[in-house]
């Protein structure tokens, strides 16, 4: 099966080692370093009883994506178009015992983070007191590099196999009449909630360890998550980093092509 049918039809590409992904990679956990060490970047960032560092754009390469003087270059390449300038990257690090649960986490939230990996859509984001979900950040891909070696069971990223197929049907329902520019003003949330549940009935849950010089791509559409840390599991350096890409799409129009 080819890289492409595996996006289109599984939703996910897992790629193998590459020497320049792996360089790059090398380049990125030594930034990732100096970030954790940032005093402002600790409490700014780290949540769920100090298990996950969000790390929201807290990478330092530079719109071509190279960091360190090392090139964004991989195998991904022949799948997706690059963006005109690649955002700085999330920088995602989670630790033994994620996830942990902060004093404002409902009980709903933290049941749902621990058993169903807290699935979610990119680009959905929750706006008002009510906070109901809106398409505000169409986003391309996912690709997510990871930094350093772990266990499978180091809370791996998960993705729900086929998972984009169920959204895009959702939504071309819930947007149909509607020009591209108005999307961001429809209320998804029940239409999205209704589409995860049958996500959750319908695709098979696939955790995706990597190591570094591999890359994982993610179907914009994907339902995905984190896994809890299984207990015994290893890493280097006592945690998981990755950093993720999530572009923006200049043509809002093509998120569900």
């Amino acid at each position: 099966m080819s890289r492409q049918t595996d996006l289109e039809d599984a939703g996910y590409v897992i790629f193998p080692y590459d020497e320049g992904v792996a360089q790059w990679a090398q380049a990125a956990e030594a930034a990732a370093r100096d970030v954790l060490a940032d005093p402002d970047m600790q409490s700014k960032w780290w949540r769920h009883d100090q298990t996950w560092f969000v790390g929201v754009d807290a990478l330092p390469n530079d719109a071509t994506g190279a960091i360190g003087g090392v090139a964004l270059q991989g195998p991904w390449a022949d799948l997706v178009l690059p963006p005109v300038a690649w955002h700085k990257a999330q920088l995602s690090v989670v630790r033994p015992g994620y996830p942990g649960r902060d004093p404002t986490e409902s009980d709903a939230a933290h049941a749902f983070r621990r058993h169903r990996d807290a699935a979610h859509l990119d680009g959905l984001l929750p706006l008002g007191p009510q906070k109901r979900r809106h398409l505000i950040e169409p986003h391309a891909f996912i690709l997510g590099l990871p930094l350093n070696a772990v266990a499978p069971g180091a809370s791996p990223l998960v993705v729900w196999e086929g998972s984009h197929r169920v959204i895009r049907e959702a939504f071309e329902e819930v947007f149909r009449g509607l020009e591209p520019q108005d999307w961001a003003s429809v209320d998804v949330t029940e239409a999205y909630k209704a589409a995860r549940a049958r996500v959750f009935e319908d695709c098979p849950r696939r955790a995706l360890p990597v190591l570094p010089g591999q890359a994982m791509l993610v179907h914009r559409l994907a339902i995905h998550g984190v896994a809890p840390w299984d207990k015994g599991a290893w890493s280097v350096g006592g945690q998981r980093m990755v950093a993720y890409f999530r572009p923006l799409l200049d043509d809002i129009g093509g998120w569900l092509g």
